[in-house]
């Protein structure tokens, strides 16, 4: 899927919402606990509820490896309904892989290849030999990690690493846009930094960006999309646990149709303030 194919889907859909799949053990309603898988049970739940108003999902591959092997086959077994029933919904690997090339090389077949996801997010730490080999699958994507939402990013990212007072994740965006191009990456760009999203747009103004951070860690999707949408959307709003963990009652699934619906409403009326539907 290159990026206009993508722009058709969130003009279809009038929605740029990506939700993380993201099954806590720990979370998960009681009524699914009793099913054989319960992880897979719980996925696809909450996939049928809001697939009417996602553009993507989101695995954060973290809750699957954590479960060992049948976390793995949870994890297929979720991405193997997604294609059967509702072909066409974008897929990313939320991995933050990134190795020597050979080693990321294994990474991109295992998620591209392998189990068909249509994006990986990676670690730009290592340069571009680590990130290259995500980009030589034919319409599958690399979102580089480039200014994140947690914290922490603050450690390095919005570090001046030179005299001329440039923050990493500026001199990230800068090179790592000329390693791929507009169809094959994005950038991972945090909603909690939204005073610095006009720098990003500046670097890299045509690239899709996946934005973490709306929601429970407390982004805002008005301020961010207005700041940081384009001619094309140019935004994939991921949105975790504020649906996904909308209540866990019997009908956990309906709860989170509700919240990906009441979204997706203000993501409607964004794309028109726009002028994009």
């Amino acid at each position: 899927m290159d990026r206009q194919e993508l722009f058709e889907v969130i003009k279809k859909k009038r929605s740029f919402l990506c939700v993380g799949l993201d099954p806590d053990p720990g979370k998960l309603p009681e009524s699914v606990l009793e099913n054989d898988d319960p992880v897979f049970e719980f996925n696809r739940r909450i996939v049928d509820a809001t697939i009417p108003f996602a553009v993507a999902f989101k695995p954060n591959i973290a809750f699957y490896e954590s479960l060992g092997a049948t976390g793995w086959w949870s994890l297929e077994k979720t991405i193997g309904y997604i294609r059967k029933k509702y072909p066409g919904t974008f897929l990313i690997a939320d991995a933050k892989r990134g190795d020597i090339g050979n080693s990321s090389a294994r990474y991109a077949k295992a998620f591209l290849e392998n189990m068909g996801f249509d994006a990986v997010t990676v670690t730009p730490y290592m340069g571009e030999d680590s990130v290259k080999p995500f980009l030589e699958f034919s319409g599958k994507w690399a979102i580089v990690l480039a200014l994140t939402s947690n914290p922490g990013a603050a450690d390095f990212q919005t570090c001046c690493e030179n005299d001329q007072g440039v923050p990493l994740f500026e001199n990230v965006l800068k090179k790592a846009s000329k390693w791929g191009t507009t169809d094959n990456m994005m950038f991972v760009v945090g909603a909690t930094r939204e005073n610095m999203i006009e720098d990003v747009r500046r670097i890299v103004p045509e690239h899709f960006l996946l934005v973490p951070g709306v929601g429970t860690q407390g982004g805002s999707l008005e301020s961010v999309s207005r700041i940081a949408m384009n001619r094309q959307c140019g935004l994939l709003v991921n949105c975790s646990r504020s649906i996904i963990y909308a209540d866990d009652g019997l009908e956990f699934d309906i709860a989170a149709g509700r919240k990906a619906l009441e979204i997706c409403e203000k993501m409607e009326a964004l794309l028109r303030e726009k002028g994009l539907i």
